[in-house]
């Protein structure tokens, strides 16, 4: 790795973000190193169209737009969408199509998520109680020998 010089005049690395003058150019080592992703997954993303970085040679170059759409695959794989699902939403809107059907198609998906997960919550906060009425439980019953033993 090499010595170079940002814009601003100061010297950087070449692993580091690289600036130019229309937008920042990330490496996969940078963007890895971010969000706590291997280079694996993004060639994984790449692959499934999720992300489009340019080439250099072997080296990928990663621009905002695809380190945002990185953000936005990594917080809607947390809540629960598939990568096909997000790939739809990230399609919609990157070509524009910000009225009519398909942003009814994405509030739909989003209402849907919401709902399976407050399903979920009830269900885990059901279990919580029950775990918590077996503890109590128990802790009585130990309790109870407890005493008998003394």
């Amino acid at each position: 790795m090499g010595l170079q010089i940002s814009a601003t005049g100061a010297p950087r690395h070449e692993g580091e973000a690289k600036k130019n003058a229309a937008e920042a150019v990330f490496s996969i080592r940078d963007l890895g190193k971010e969000f706590q992703v291997s280079a694996r997954t993004l060639r994984f993303y790449e692959e499934k169209g999720l992300l489009n970085p340019q080439r250099d040679g072997q080296d990928r170059l990663y621009s905002r737009r695809d380190r945002v759409r990185l953000q936005y695959v990594l917080m809607g794989k947390c809540v629960g969408f598939s990568l096909d699902e997000i790939k739809d939403m990230l399609d919609f809107h990157d070509n524009g199509e910000r009225q009519g059907t398909n942003l009814r198609a994405a509030l739909g998906k989003f209402q849907e998520r919401i709902g399976r997960l407050e399903q979920q919550k009830g269900a885990i906060n059901r279990a919580l109680a029950e775990l918590d009425h077996a503890r109590k439980r128990l802790e009585s019953m130990i309790a109870t020998r407890e005493r008998k033993q003394a």
